[in-house]
C-alpha cells in the first residue's frame, strides 16, 4: 500500500476545518475574562483538534493561523486602547503565526501515532497523552520566544474560577492544561473508536473527570497573619495622561489618608505609584518618609529608577528612616512597551510608534522577595505575574504572602485588568498563598489561598483595602514539580512524536 493511501484522511474538509478553527478561537477567548465562561475551553480545544486530524503541513498551518490570529486578536485587543491597531495587529499576527507553527506537530501526531501504535491503548491513551504534551510544549514555546515570550494565553489560566483550578497546586498551571487537553483528546478518540460499545473503556475519561473536578488544593500550613493595607489612588498614571507635578503621589496620599491611625504592618502602593525616581528627588523622598511615619509601617511603592546609567522598573520598601534598603526590579520588562529590542530595525519600520518609547528598561536581577520583620513577601510587578520563574523564585526564597503591583491605566475600560486579575487568582491557588493584587486604577483585590476574594476595589475609583492577610508556609507540589512537569511534557511530547514517526515509517 502506498504511503498516501496508508496515511489517514482529514476528518473535516479544509473549508470546514477553517470554520472550526475560527469558532475554536472565539470560544477559547470567551473562556478568559471578561466573559470568563471557563467551560468553553473544552469545546474550543475539541474543535481545534478535530480540525487538525489528518491535515498535512499546509492545511495544519492554515488551521493554526486562523485559530491563533483570531484568538490573540480577541484576547489582546486591549493593546489597541491607546496606540491604535498597528501594535495590536502586529502582536496578534506574530503570536498567531508562532501558534500555527507549534500546532503542526499536533497534526503530525494524528498522522503518525495511530500507524505506529494502532491498538486501542495507543489510540485511547498514548495518542491523547502525546497530543496534550505537544499542546503544553506549544504554550511553552510561545511563552518564551521571541524576546522572552508572551505566556498570556495558557489554557490552564482560563480556569481561575472553575472547580478545576486546585489541580494547579499539584501539577502547576501547565500540568492542569495537560490534563484538560488530555481529557478532550481521550473523548474524541472514544467517539472515533465507538467505545460506548465497551463501557469499561469509558472508565478512563470518567476517572480523569473525577480527578479534575474533585482534587482539593495542596495543603499549606497557616503561619499567622499580616495586616496589609493596599491603596488604589486612581491617579493620572496612563502613558498619555496629563501629570502636573506630584499629581500621582497626591492621589495615592489622598486615598491613604483614611488609614492613618489604623494598625498596619505593610502599606502597599501599585506599580507607577510615584511621579519620578525618589532616589533622585528629595521632595518626593520626604513625602514618602512622612507617609511611612504617619501610617506607622513601611511603604512598598514603585517607580522608574536610574542606577549606573540604566533604567529599572523598581519596587522599593521605604521606611520612616528616610530611605529604602530593599529593592526589587521587574524581571521581564515588556518588549515594545518598556524597551525596544533591535531598535534600529523596528524604528525604520514604524518611527512614530517606536519613538514614543524613550526609556530602555533593564531586566532586574535582585530577588522578587522582601522581608518584613521576618516574614517573606513575594513580589511580581505587572506582567511578571505570568512568568513562572518569578513566582517560583519568590516561593523558594520563603514568601509567605504574594504582592502583585500593577498599573492598568493604559487599558481602562478593557478586559486586560480582569485577565491579569484572573492570573493573580490562579497564582494564589497554585502556590497556596494569599495574594494582594493592587492596581493604580483597579480592579484591585485581596485573594485567599483558595482563590476566593477577601475584599476588592472597583475600577476607576480611589480607595484603600486593609485586612489581616493570612500567611502560609510550605511549598505546594505545583511549585516544586511544576518546572519538572513542564520539561517532561515538552521533551516527552517531542520524543514520542519522533518515535511515532520512526515506527510509522518502519511499519
Amino acid at each position: 500500500m502506498s504511503e498516501s493511501r496508508a496515511l489517514p484522511r482529514p476528518l473535516l474538509p479544509l473549508w470546514a476545518a477553517v470554520i472550526a478553527a475560527a469558532v475554536s478561537g472565539l470560544l477559547m477567548y470567551l473562556s478568559y475574562p471578561g466573559a470568563a465562561v471557563w467551560i468553553f475551553a473544552f469545546p474550543a480545544t475539541a474543535l481545534l483538534l478535530l480540525a487538525l486530524i489528518g491535515r498535512r503541513f499546509g492545511g495544519a498551518l492554515l488551521v493554526g493561523l486562523v485559530y491563533g490570529i483570531l484568538f490573540f486578536a480577541l484576547l489582546v485587543s486591549w493593546t489597541s486602547r491607546y496606540l491604535g491597531p498597528v501594535p495590536w495587529a502586529a502582536l496578534s499576527v506574530l503570536e498567531g503565526a508562532l501558534t500555527a507553527l507549534a500546532l503542526v506537530p499536533v497534526a503530525l501526531a494524528y498522522r503518525w501515532l495511530p500507524r505506529a501504535f494502532p491498538g486501542t491503548a495507543g489510540r485511547l491513551l498514548l495518542l491523547p497523552a502525546v497530543l496534550a504534551a505537544l499542546w503544553v510544549g506549544r504554550e511553552l514555546f510561545v511563552g518564551s520566544w521571541p524576546y522572552g515570550g508572551f505566556p498570556w494565553a495558557r489554557i490552564g489560566m482560563s480556569q481561575a474560577q472553575s472547580p478545576l483550578a486546585p489541580v494547579s497546586s499539584w501539577l502547576g498551571v501547565s500540568g492542569l492544561g495537560f490534563l484538560m487537553v488530555l481529557l478532550v483528546a481521550i473523548m474524541i478518540e472514544a467517539v472515533r473508536l465507538r467505545l460506548w460499545r465497551r463501557p469499561v473503556a469509558l472508565l478512563v475519561p470518567a476517572g480523569l473527570i473525577a480527578i479534575l473536578v474533585l482534587t482539593p488544593g495542596f495543603p499549606t500550613a497557616v503561619s499567622g497573619s499580616m495586616r496589609i493595607a493596599a491603596v488604589q489612588g486612581n491617579g493620572p498614571t496612563g502613558y498619555f495622561d496629563e501629570r502636573p507635578p506630584f499629581s500621582v503621589i497626591d492621589a495615592q496620599t489622598d486615598a491613604t489618608a483614611p488609614l492613618y491611625g489604623e494598625d498596619v504592618d505593610l502599606l502597599v502602593w501599585p506599580e507607577g505609584s510615584l511621579d519620578t525616581d525618589p532616589f533622585q528627588n528629595e521632595a518626593l523622598a520626604r513625602r514618602m518618609t512622612l507617609i511611612s511615619t504617619r501610617i506607622g509601617a513601611p511603604l512598598l511603592a514603585n517607580a522608574a529608577t536610574g542606577r549606573g546609567g540604566r533604567y529599572y522598573n523598581t519596587s522599593m520598601l521605604w521606611t520612616d528612616a528616610g530611605g529604602a534598603t530593599q529593592l526589587h526590579d521587574k524581571r521581564h520588562p515588556v518588549p515594545f512597551g518598556e524597551y525596544v529590542p533591535d531598535r534600529p530595525f523596528f524604528y525604520a519600520l514604524a518611527p512614530d510608534l517606536i519613538g514614543l518609547i524613550q526609556r530602555e528598561y533593564t531586566p532586574g536581577e535582585n530577588p522578587p522577595v522582601i522581608d518584613i520583620d521576618g516574614v517573606g513577601v513575594g513580589l511580581a510587578i505587572c506582567f511578571d505575574v505570568i512568568y513562572d520563574d518569578v513566582i517560583t523564585e519568590s516561593m523558594n526564597a520563603g514568601a509567605q504572602v504574594l504582592v502583585f503591583q500593577t498599573n492598568n491605566a493604559d487599558f481602562r475600560g478593557t478586559d486586560e485588568n480582569l485577565q491579569q486579575l484572573a492570573f493573580a487568582r490562579m497564582r494564589a491557588i497554585e502556590t497556596g498563598r494569599s495574594v494582594v493584587n493592587i492596581s493604580t486604577v483597579g480592579t484591585s483585590q485581596i485573594i485567599r489561598p483558595d482563590g476566593s476574594t477577601v475584599t476588592s476595589l472597583d475600577a476607576d475609583e480611589a480607595g484603600a483595602m486593609l485586612e489581616n492577610v493570612e500567611l502560609r508556609t510550605g511549598l505546594t507540589a505545583g511549585v516544586v514539580l511544576g518546572p519538572w512537569v513542564q520539561q517532561l511534557l515538552l521533551w516527552g511530547g517531542l520524543g514520542a512524536l519522533l518515535i511515532g514517526w520512526w515506527r510509522a515509517r518502519t511499519r
